[in-house]
């Protein structure tokens, strides 16, 4: 009779419903069916990192990086801290004067293009490396972005990247060298490229654990929340990046359920209509796959 019930047991379970397991198929085309909605070409990376399971849309398609690129210069600090050749305490002259990758000629930035402008009042004076890289990513400063990149070099940025095995993200140049957009010398990513360098940070093996820590500190403390967090529960916690430029909008990160569970998402966008649609888009991208995980 026991041999009975067991055999029952187990011929049953093979035949009910499995609940945990989401189909990612639908999710795919729930995302699709949003994006179609909206004028401009979109690019979605989402990885479940406790089962490994991707959507993944236009993933290797190559956008304006706009702001995302300042991951991946944060990135590059923390890795010349690792190898000793920097100190987050240092401190570094602010200066509003940069070299045009072009022919090494002078330019500068302009304050009313800057997201940032608290900065602009200590030009002439010092300040440290860590304050820097937490006003480039949380607030998005420029003037941070391209004091930081002639201090690591692009070329090291890149680097670091390939020796992550990401191609695809091309970090040139700091921020308004307009010689060298007038060249086509443009920052690029694809949202696959972002959503591994996230989920390395996620799993604190970005440079290293204890680099890893810091910099989701810093992605955590993102003022920029109009687009992955905007239609979210305030419970969940979101280290993310935004990215911004006319027609582009962006977004890019770790997005942490109340029940432990984690998740990656990278929206990037472009040729949009207006820049508002595509927050619109990518805040409603999140949104449903919030819904989704939550189901």
């Amino acid at each position: 009779m026991k041999n009975f019930i067991f055999f029952f047991i187990v011929c049953t379970a093979q035949f009910m419903p499995a609940k945990s397991i989401k189909d990612f198929d639908k999710l795919k085309f729930l995302i699709d069916s949003i994006i179609a909605t909206y004028k401009g070409d979109f690019a979605v990376s989402f990885k479940d990192i406790s089962n490994g399971k991707r959507v993944d849309i236009n993933a290797h398609e190559k956008f304006h990086a706009a702001s995302t690129m300042k991951t991946p210069v944060m990135l590059e600090v923390f890795n010349k801290v690792q190898q000793g050749k920097l100190s987050l305490n240092d401190s570094v002259l602010v200066v509003n004067s940069f070299k045009s990758i072009i022919d090494g000629s002078e330019f500068s930035l302009s304050l009313s293009d800057d997201s940032e402008d608290e900065l602009y009042n200590c030009i002439g004076k010092k300040e440290t490396i860590y304050n820097l890289v937490f006003k480039m990513i949380t607030v998005s400063s420029n003037l941070s972005t391209n004091i930081l990149i002639e201090k690591v070099g692009a070329d090291n940025v890149m680097k670091s990247l390939s020796q992550m095995g990401l191609q695809d993200i091309q970090v040139l140049r700091g921020v308004e060298d307009s010689k060298a957009f007038d060249a086509g010398k443009n920052n690029t990513t694809t949202s696959f490229d972002l959503s591994v360098i996230f989920e390395n940070i996620a799993l604190k093996q970005c440079v290293s654990k204890e680099a890893s820590e810091k910099m989701l500190t810093i992605l955590l403390s993102q003022k920029l929340n109009n687009m992955i967090p905007a239609k979210l529960p305030v419970t969940v916690k979101i280290a993310h990046k935004t990215g911004s430029i006319t027609n582009v909008q962006h977004d890019s990160g770790i997005i942490y359920l109340p029940d432990g569970r984690s998740y990656i998402l990278v929206v990037l966008s472009k040729n949009l209509t207006a820049n508002k649609e595509g927050v619109e888009a990518i805040s409603s991208i999140s949104k449903r796959i919030y819904d989704f995980m939550m189901e």
